[in-house]
């Protein structure tokens, strides 16, 4: 005998089957939500902050004034090492490039450690360029030429206590020079060292660029690839007070010039010995402190940094 279900009864089945389908599509449409904000704060946590300094490692490799790995030179990282934000995951680099996230700076740190670079006997915590990442020996002449631009400041440097400065000197920006592989081939030169073209140095509060000129300006050939100070000298301009507060240079050099703008002036330096320059180049940018005062430091920050050519 087939049993009878009242209308009434039905209607209550029905009910109950749409409450609990309302039910479930909420629950789902709840859940879909929270696995959208998820994703969305995971996809932010991947986004590089903003805070960070803006600067892009790929053809940078640093120096640092240590010698942590002994093997009795300066300790360097590689592009390799620094990109992507690496540089923040190396412990032995913490002390000397860290981020400022409150201003949105890079600071490099430096004082005189148990290691410099040849021909120096001052610290550095400096970026130098590669042109290829990981090779020193991919650089550019004066030809091709070059621009660095960059944002920075000098945030603390020790008192010098040796000298009729207030503060140590520190070389916050270079254009170094090198003979290429190729000259060193055809001359069979045993080193590639050559002088720095340009240093713009802060000292005691005010800029400085000082740029290598021939001591005699008809000096021509082999006796060009003299670094010593009797063929090449020093000249200088004064860029003015900056103090500690941040300030900008940019450099353009090419052949027969260099101009900078920096501290709100602009500067050419042209003369024949831009045009007979031997040298290839490469720009450094950081933190290179002039003093051997086992009690000297000084911190530089830098707030964007970007070379083209």
């Amino acid at each position: 005998m087939r049993k009878v279900v009242s209308k009434k009864k039905c209607f209550y089945i029905n009910a109950m089957v749409i409450y609990f389908l309302i039910i479930a599509s909420l629950l789902s449409c709840s859940t879909e939500d929270k696995e959208v904000q998820l994703n969305e704060t995971q996809e932010e946590d991947k986004n590089p902050n903003a805070s960070y300094a803006d600067i892009d490692f790929n053809h940078w490799k640093i120096t640092l004034p240590v010698d942590l790995n002994g093997d009795s030179k300066p300790d360097e990282y590689q592009p390799s090492d620094l990109i992507d934000f690496g540089y923040q995951t190396i412990t032995d680099l913490q002390p000397f490039m860290y981020d400022d996230a409150t201003d949105t700076s890079i600071v490099f740190y430096t004082y005189p450690g148990n290691a410099t670079t040849a021909n120096s006997s001052y610290p550095r915590t400096e970026l130098r360029e590669q042109q290829t990442p990981g090779s020193n020996y991919d650089n550019w002449s004066l030809v091709e030429g070059g621009v660095m631009d960059g944002t920075l400041q000098v945030a603390s440097v020790s008192n010098d206590t040796e000298t009729s400065r207030q503060y140590h000197r520190i070389i916050v920006m270079q254009i170094h020079g090198i003979i290429s592989q190729e000259d060193m081939t055809t001359y069979n030169f045993s080193s590639n060292h050559a002088p720095p073209l340009l240093k713009m140095i802060w000292i005691d509060g005010k800029l400085f660029a000082y740029k290598k000129t021939l001591v005699d300006e008809s000096t021509s050939g082999l006796d060009l690839y003299d670094d010593s100070s009797s063929t090449w000298t020093d000249i200088k301009y004064d860029f003015g007070y900056v103090g500690f507060d941040s300030f900008q240079i940019k450099i353009t050099a090419r052949q027969g010039e260099i101009m900078i703008s920096a501290n709100n002036k602009n500067y050419t330096f042209q003369d024949i010995s831009l045009e007979k320059w031997p040298f290839e180049n490469y720009f450094k940018a950081g933190n290179y402190l002039t003093a051997t005062d086992p009690t000297a430091h000084a911190s530089i920050k830098y707030y964007n940094l970007k070379v083209t050519h």
